[in-house]
């Protein structure tokens, strides 16, 4: 059961989510919930507005902590500011672009921070979606249009909407994870936005592999996709050896700064994760347990 502390977290991120929308209405399509249900809400009424399958699913959407665990704050790493600038550029002039690196070296948290605060920006998990009738029913909902019906009228709205609205960015997180039908529909979908529409695809090596091996086996629509998508990989990691481990600590360093309790010996932190973002988290959460 979703208590009423949780109810009030997640009714706070609704309320934070909504200047990235253009209306209300907009905004409760996106989270799956109606226009009077989202009226409710906003008036501040918490209680007997929503099932607890829909408070879950607002929660999962808008990336709300419901179990007491950290709080991670956004620290400034060299990946969060290469990948937030990339963004922010995309964003402005429509343009798209390919980051593949290493895992855990924050480009998730760092998507996810950047749609938080900007408008017209939305994150997809493609992993979630691997298919392409999928892939673009996630991408009409996380816009706020409609994603029930025929595909086709699901496809030509959400075509229509994204060629309507200022600076719409898509960023798709484990890119490599798309079927091939999918990641034709994407050169499509790039086509029929083209100039209109940033998009940005992320991954980790296994990404590039996918791509370059299709093309090397002249599969339908990759070259040009990879085209389409700024003819290159980017990469934030150095290649030598020793210059990354230097630049993975560094960036550990900076990661448990900002979010471990006063007094923490950092450099025990930065030892013990070996540089990984996620074994800092589970570190600095011993630490606050």
């Amino acid at each position: 059961m979703i208590t009423t502390s949780n109810k009030q977290k997640i009714a706070a991120a609704i309320a934070a989510n909504r200047e990235n929308y253009p209306s209300d209405a907009k905004h409760a399509a996106s989270l799956g919930i109606t226009t009077s249900v989202y009226s409710a809400l906003k008036n501040g009424q918490i209680e007997r507005v929503l099932s607890d399958a829909n408070w879950i699913s607002i929660a999962r959407r808008l990336g709300v902590n419901l179990k007491g665990e950290i709080d991670w704050k956004a620290a400034k790493t060299a990946t969060w500011q290469y990948i937030t600038a990339q963004l922010e550029l995309a964003q402005q002039s429509s343009l798209s672009g390919i980051l593949c690196d290493m895992p855990n070296i924050g480009k998730t948290f760092t998507a996810r921070n950047y749609v938080q605060s900007h408008a017209n920006a939305i994150y997809i998990d493609c992993s979630q979606v691997k298919t392409k009738t999928r892939l673009v029913k996630k991408i009409a909902s996380e816009f706020g249009v409609g994603c029930t019906g025929w595909y086709v009228d699901i496809y030509e709205d959400l075509v229509y909407y994204l060629r309507s609205i200022e600076n719409p960015l898509i960023i798709l997180d484990e890119a490599g994870d798309l079927s091939n039908e999918a990641f034709l529909e994407l050169k499509a979908l790039w086509n029929a936005t083209e100039r209109c529409c940033a998009w940005y695809m992320m991954g980790a090596d296994g990404l590039k592999a996918k791509i370059d091996r299709s093309i090397d086996r002249q599969k339908v629509g990759y070259a040009e996709m990879l085209s389409r998508f700024g003819s290159r990989y980017s990469k934030v990691t150095p290649d030598d050896g020793k210059e990354r481990e230097k630049f993975l600590a560094e960036q550990a360093r900076v990661v448990a700064k900002v979010n471990a309790p006063e007094g923490t010996d950092i450099a025990l932190v930065v030892r013990r994760s070996m540089g990984g973002l996620r074994r800092v988290y589970t570190e600095i959460e011993k630490l606050k347990a």
